[in-house]
């Protein structure tokens, strides 16, 4: 997708929020997508794009904890009040920025490389969510273009999963419930989609339980 001004983006993003904002962008040329932009609110209110021009934006929620963790770090870090590049001659593993928004208060830092472990964390939740926005869009396009390759998308949905690199597992449910009800796809994909099913929705009431 074509890459467009970060500014820009957060503008849009917080323009549509009053809460505290973080926003976390990545530009790789050459890369698939070549441009992310992930914003999410103090609510757990996410939503991730392959660039400005992005017209399927995606939304979903983060859960308490996740989204409680994530602003710590931020905070661990003063908002992005100070500059946290490693200032190492590494390779170029594109520019990321991490900006946070509340009010007048804005604060934006870019890095290619940072030796901070709190800015490591950060990043990995950040790609963390990226990873997996992408595997819902892998799992819905198969749903519609691809019945054969479900199965398969269903797989490294699996092994994300395991690995605990899965975050707001919950947004699945309705693609799942999808590939379970119709017979038009394979057994062992219909299997595999219940199995997930099951797990994401203990996840998710154990979320309603949670006071």
């Amino acid at each position: 997708m074509k890459s467009l001004s970060f500014a820009a983006a957060v503008m849009l993003s917080a323009s549509a929020s009053a809460q505290p904002l973080l926003t976390y962008s990545k530009y790789f040329k050459g890369s698939r997508p070549e441009t992310v932009i992930i914003t999410l609110n103090k609510s757990g209110e996410a939503v991730y794009k392959e660039g400005l021009d992005d017209d399927q934006p995606l939304k979903f929620q983060l859960a308490e904890s996740e989204t409680a963790e994530i602003f710590a770090l931020a905070g661990k870090l003063g908002r992005f009040n100070r500059e946290i590049e490693s200032g190492l001659k590494v390779a170029n593993m594109g520019v990321k920025t991490f900006r946070f928004q509340d009010g007048a208060v804005k604060n934006e830092v870019k890095f290619n490389y940072s030796q901070d472990p709190d800015a490591e964390a950060l990043h990995d939740w950040f790609e963390r969510i990226a990873s997996t926005e992408q595997s819902y869009f892998d799992l819905d396009r198969a749903i519609h273009f691809d019945k054969l390759g479900v199965n398969q998308s269903l797989l490294q949905l699996q092994i994300t999963w395991e690995r605990k690199r899965l975050v707001a597992p919950v947004q699945f449910l309705p693609l799942l419930d999808r590939v379970i009800k119709n017979e038009s796809f394979l057994h062992m994909a219909r299997e595999r989609a219940a199995t997930l099913a099951d797990a994401f929705r203990s996840i998710q009431s154990a979320q309603v339980q949670t006071p």
